[in-house]
Formats: C-alpha cells, sequence, structure tokens
C-alpha cells in the first residue's frame, strides 16, 4: 500500500470544510485503488491541515497525487504533497 501525504494551510474554515465534505472526499474515494483516508486539521500555529490518503498501489497514490493541486478548494493553500510506502497498519 501507499499514501499520499497532503500539507496546507487553511484560509477559511468553514470554506474548507464545505469544499471538503462536497468535492474532496467523493473525488478522492471514487480514485481507482482508493482503500481509505483521513483528513486532520490543528490551529497550533496558524491553521493547518494534514491528510493521509491510502491506495493499493505506488501507480495509483501517484496519480492521485500528481492531481492534487488542482482538485483544492480555495479556502486552503497548499505546503507539500509526497507520496510514502505504508510499513505497517494496525
Amino acid at each position: 500500500m501507499y499514501a499520499v501525504v497532503v500539507r496546507v494551510k487553511i484560509n477559511d474554515a468553514e470554506k474548507a470544510q464545505q469544499g471538503l465534505e462536497n468535492d474532496v472526499v467523493p473525488r478522492v474515494s471514487g480514485s481507482p485503488g482508493f482503500r481509505a483516508a483521513y483528513w486532520t486539521r490543528s490551529n497550533e500555529g496558524g491553521a493547518n491541515g494534514l491528510s493521509m490518503l491510502i491506495f493499493d498501489s505506488e501507480e495509483n497514490a501517484r496519480a492521485v497525487a500528481d492531481r492534487i493541486p488542482e482538485g483544492l478548494p480555495d479556502a486552503v493553500t497548499l505546503d507539500s504533497v509526497e507520496v510514502r510506502e505504508v510499513a505497517a497498519s494496525a
């Protein structure tokens, strides 16, 4: 399994949540090889979000990672996207 790890700055929490629920979650969960995803947020050091999207293969994870910049809600600013191999899960 492979994970796409995304870090964002949240500029407008309400609009970001709407975009997440109405657009991002349905698009990601419908992607080929999708297994699970978690979106988190923190207000420490300014509002920021971190998500981990899990896919069955590196190919499917990279395909989604490549589309992340164009699919973000206007209410967030992208900090980073990386693909990592999942070493273990529980």
